[in-house]
């Protein structure tokens, strides 16, 4: 997928999210704006209520997206489903989609109506998907092969030291003076020092080669060379404390999406036994 493209299918998903949010609050609003002992005399209040056609189905579709979002994630990382078909990563913002669009359909099927056990759900729910969002910052930041595997220390290594032997190839003396100055420079620590130093970097090298009598296409090729390697550096930099983060994240979203679990079926089963079934 390309980046064009990849910028198109993740504002895609946040346009349906507003959407259907923007179009729940507008359809319902004279409902869920009235005191809890109001919405009875409400002339659609059979439609909204959390038993009615349309306030159940949102429960309905909203439980079934965040299972589907949930589970075919998981299928994908842990047992390589689809694997050929579509990377993890791509994957990662099908399942933060459909697990923010979820609850959101969830909060409305509550009618903003929160007490006794289902409340603990609610607020586990929110919790995984603040969770979520502060993961996906996280997952991002560990530096991964094409294919959207966690690389390791050494694999970047093994990179870099591939990418500097390329540039040592490029542009003759030129080349060792790139060389010379990305030894020079180490990498700074925290990513605002890191982004600066780099910017520094770059702009050291870009005069570098405006005097050199290299092919433009040359120059540019080095210098997508030394990008890539200040990349790789910033990588190295911040696998290992990324790693730390993610293990400390699992510790937060887990056991909340498994409460939640828990509780939502205990919700379904005892829904289900009263007899409200929906259209099934």
């Amino acid at each position: 997928m390309s980046k064009a493209l990849h910028q198109v299918y993740v504002w895609s998903m946040v346009a349906i999210t507003l959407a259907v949010t923007a179009y729940l609050v507008y359809t319902g609003y004279t409902y869920y704006r009235l005191p809890l002992e109001e919405r009875f005399y409400h002339p659609h209040y059979d439609w909204f209520k959390p038993s009615g056609l349309f306030g159940q189905g949102l429960g309905v579709i909203g439980t079934l997206m965040i299972a589907f979002g949930v589970g075919i994630y998981i299928a994908r990382k842990r047992y390589g489903f689809l694997a050929r078909f579509i990377r993890l990563k791509y994957l990662l913002e099908f399942h933060i989609f459909l697990c923010i669009l979820g609850p959101i359909l969830i909060l409305f099927h509550t009618t903003f109506k929160f007490g006794g056990i289902v409340s603990v759900a609610f607020w586990s729910m929110v919790a995984v998907v603040l969770s979520g969002v502060v993961g996906r910052f996280i997952y991002i930041r560990i530096p991964r092969a094409v294919g959207g595997q966690e690389l390791s220390m050494q694999e970047i290594q093994d990179r870099r030291e591939g990418l500097l032997a390329q540039l040592a190839e490029q542009g003759g003396e030129q080349s060792k003076a790139v060389l010379a100055l990305l030894d020079g420079h180490s990498s700074a620590g925290g990513r605002l020092g890191g982004t600066m130093r780099n910017w520094k970097i770059l702009g050291a090298v870009k005069k570098i080669l405006k005097t050199t009598p290299l092919a433009a296409n040359q120059k540019r090729e080095i210098l997508a060379l030394v990008k890539e390697e200040l990349a790789l550096r910033n990588s190295v930099a911040r696998l290992e404390q990324m790693k730390k983060l993610f293990q400390y994240w699992h510790v937060v979203h887990m056991p909340f999406a498994l409460i939640m679990l828990i509780i939502v079926l205990i919700h379904v089963i005892v829904t289900v036994s009263l007899g409200y079934r929906w259209i099934f």
